[in-house]
C-alpha cells in the first residue's frame, strides 16, 4: 500500500489494554504514514454496531496520563521519524465548566481543523467478522469527518496488531477497580527550551494540556537561558520554537487559552501570576518546581501543585549522550550531517569537490582538516599559504612594504609579522588595508592548489581557513563546514597552547566571527568538545555523507 504523508489513528481499545497494543499498532501505522500521525483516543468506541457512533467527552484519568507517556516512549523507539501528536480535544473533566456555564455534550460542535490535512484514518478496532470490513471502514470514515476537517473520501484502514497473542496478557491486566480520576486545574504552567520538539517535550506538553481546564502558560528559554546549553549554536531560533509550540498545542487542545512567554531566568512569571495552580515538571526539574514555590511564598502567593512526569528513555543514546531523550543528544546527532543544502555552485568545476573548513581559534579546525586529509582529501592550509604570500619577491611583499613602510623588515629583509601586527592592532582601517593586500593573494594560491588537485584526479579538497567567511572565499567552495566549541573551552585551549593570558585569549575570540554567526553560514557543523574518538566518529560520518552527495551529483550530471 502507498505511503501517506499525514494520518489519524483512532484508538478504540479500553484504556487498560492500550499499553500492550501501542507498540504493534504504531509499528503497523508507521508502514503507512511517513510524516505526521495524529492520535485520537476514544476507548470503547464501537464501529461495528450498525449505528453511526459520535465522539463523546472522555474524563481525564490517571491511566490516560500513563498512556500518553507510554505512547510517546514507544513512538521514540518504533517510529522516531514520525511527528506524533496525541489529540485531547475530546478529553475534559465534567467539573471543567467555566463561570458556571454548562459543558457542551459534544466535543466537536464543528470539525476541528488540524495543521496538516489528514490523508488516511487508521484504527485498532478489532475486526471479528470479515464481512463487516466495509461497514466498519465507512463508519470510521464518517466518525473522523465529524471530528476533524478532512476529505469526505478519506481512506480508512483497519490495522491488525497481533491481538490474539495479546489477549491472555490483557486478561491479566484487567483493572479490579474503577479508573482513578486525575485532578485538573484552571491554570497550569510549564517551562523549557523546547528545541526540536521530541517525545519528551510532547509528553510534558500533552500532560500540561490534560491537566489544564482554562489556560496553559508555557515559558520558553530565551538567549540568557541558553548560554550553558550543549551546542547552543544549533538551538533553533526562539521565534521558530514558539511557532512549532503553537502549532502543536493548537492541534492538541484548541479550547485552551495558550500563553507562550520568553524565559530570561529560571522563574519567569510563575512566581508572580496569582491565577496559576499547577506546575508540570520532569524528574530532573522537580527541584526547579520547588524553588518556584519558595519564591511564590515569599511573594505572598499560594504554592503550586507540582505534577511530576517520568523522563523518557532514549533507546539509541551513545556513551557520550544522556540516557533520557533530550534536545542536547538530538543536537549532537546533527554534527557531521548536512544542516542546510549547498548554494548554487554551478560556476565551480564539479571536481574536486571543495570543502571550506573554518572555526574560531582553539576550535580544533586544523585537527579535523588533518583527519579529512587522512581519509583522502587534499588539505589546503591557508595559514601556511598566508606565510608564503609575505615572502620576499612576491606581489604582496612589495605592496605591504609600500603600505606599511620598511621598518617592519627583519635584517634578512623578511617581513617581521609581529611588527606588522603592532601597526594594525586595534586599527580597523589599517587592518582592512592589510587584508585587502593579503587575502586576494592567498585566494590565488588556493585556486592554483585546487587546479593542481584537479589535474591529479583528486575528488575532494579541504580548504582549512580561519578567515573563510570574513574573506569572502565561499565562492571558491562547494560547502562550508564549521567547527565549534564553547567559548570557555576555547579560552582554556588558547591559553595552554599559546601561553597567553585569559584576557588576550578572549580579545582574540571577540575579534573573530562568533560561532553562532559562523553556524548560520554553515552546511555542516562539527565539534571537538568531547574525546578525540567522538570527534573522529563525527568526521567519519561527515565524510561518508559527503561521498554520498558527491556520487548523487555525478549521477545527476
Amino acid at each position: 500500500m502507498s505511503m501517506f504523508s499525514t494520518g489519524i489513528l483512532v484508538l478504540t481499545s479500553p484504556l487498560h489494554t492500550l499499553p500492550l497494543r501501542i507498540a504493534p499498532v504504531l509499528t503497523s501505522a508507521a508502514q503507512l504514514v511517513e510524516r505526521t500521525l495524529y492520535v485520537h483516543l476514544h476507548p470503547g468506541l464501537n464501529l461495528g454496531s450498525g449505528n453511526q457512533p459520535r465522539s463523546v467527552f472522555i474524563p481525564p484519568v490517571v491511566d490516560l496520563s500513563t498512556l500518553i507517556n507510554r505512547l510517546y516512549s514507544n513512538a521514540a523507539d518504533i517510529c522516531a521519524h514520525l511527528d506524533i501528536k496525541v489529540l485531547l480535544t475530546n478529553v475534559r473533566s465534567l467539573s471543567a465548566a467555566c463561570n458556571g456555564a454548562a459543558v457542551p455534550n459534544c466535543p466537536f460542535p464543528t470539525p476541528q481543523c488540524l495543521s496538516h490535512s489528514p490523508e488516511v484514518v487508521l484504527t485498532d478496532f478489532p475486526l471479528q467478522d470479515p464481512g463487516q470490513s466495509h461497514q466498519i471502514t465507512q463508519s470510521l470514515q464518517k466518525y473522523t469527518g465529524q471530528c476533524y476537517v478532512c476529505s469526505p473520501s478519506l481512506p480508512s484502514v483497519l490495522l491488525y496488531p497481533e491481538l490474539m497473542k495479546l489477549q491472555e496478557k490483557e486478561e491479566q491486566e484487567k483493572p479490579e477497580n474503577q479508573a482513578e480520576s486525575l485532578e485538573t486545574y484552571s491554570d497550569v504552567v510549564v517551562g523549557g527550551t523546547f528545541d526540536r520538539l521530541h517525545g519528551a517535550h510532547k509528553t510534558l506538553l500533552n500532560i500540561s494540556c490534560l491537566l489544564s481546564n482554562r489556560r496553559c502558560l508555557i515559558g520558553v528559554c530565551d538567549e540568557a537561558m541558553l548560554k550553558k546549553k550543549v551546542l547552543t549554536e544549533l538551538i533553533e531560533p526562539y521565534s521558530l520554537r514558539v511557532q512549532r509550540l503553537h502549532e502543536f498545542l493548537q492541534d492538541v487542545k484548541p479550547s485552551l487559552q495558550l500563553e507562550i512567554v520568553p524565559l530570561d531566568d529560571p522563574f519567569g512569571v510563575s512566581i508572580v501570576d496569582p491565577l496559576l495552580q499547577c506546575i508540570v515538571v520532569s524528574e530532573e526539574t522537580r527541584l526547579g518546581g520547588e524553588a518556584v514555590n519558595r519564591r511564590r511564598i515569599e511573594n505572598d502567593l499560594p504554592p503550586l501543585v507540582i505534577h511530576e512526569i517520568q523522563l523518557l528513555k532514549d533507546a539509541y543514546h551513545t556513551e557520550s549522550e544522556e540516557e533520557k531523550i533530550s534536545s542536547s543528544s538530538l543536537r549532537s546527532r546533527l554534527l557531521g550531517t548536512l544542516l542546510t543544502p549547498p548554494k548554487d555552485t554551478s560556476h565551480l568545476p564539479p571536481l574536486p569537490y571543495v570543502i571550506g573548513l573554518t572555526g574560531g581559534s582553539g576550535s580544533g579546525k586544523s585537527s579535523i582538516a588533518k583527519q579529512l586529509e587522512a581519509l583522502g582529501a587534499v588539505r589546503i592550509d591557508c595559514d601556511k599559504l598566508g606565510h608564503e604570500v609575505y615572502e620576499p619577491g612576491t606581489a604582496a611583499y612589495h605592496k605591504v612594504l609600500e603600505e606599511f613602510g620598511s621598518d617592519i623588515l627583519n635584517e634578512d629583509k623578511t617581513i617581521n609579522r609581529r611588527a606588522l601586527g603592532r601597526k594594525v592592532f586595534g586599527n580597523q582601517e589599517r587592518l582592512k588595508a592589510l587584508t585587502h593586500i593579503v587575502w586576494p593573494e592567498i585566494a590565488l594560491l588556493v585556486k592554483n592548489t585546487i587546479s593542481q588537485a584537479r589535474q591529479e584526479g583528486k575528488q575532494v579538497c579541504v580548504m582549512d581557513a580561519a578567515v573563510l567567511l570574513e574573506a569572502g572565499w565561499t565562492n571558491m567552495v562547494h560547502e562550508v563546514w564549521v567547527t565549534i566549541i564553547p567559548e570557555e573551552e576555547a579560552v582554556l585551549r588558547i591559553t595552554e597552547r599559546d601561553g597567553v593570558t585569559t584576557e588576550d585569549a578572549l580579545r582574540r575570540l571577540q575579534s573573530q566571527w562568533s560561532s553562532a554567526k559562523q553556524v548560520r553560514r554553515a552546511n555542516v557543523v562539527l565539534s571537538t568538545l568531547w574525546e578525540p574518538e567522538v570527534t573522529h566518529k563525527q568526521v567519519l560520518k561527515a565524510w561518508r555523507l559527503l561521498q554520498d552527495r558527491i556520487q548523487q551529483r555525478q549521477v545527476k550530471q
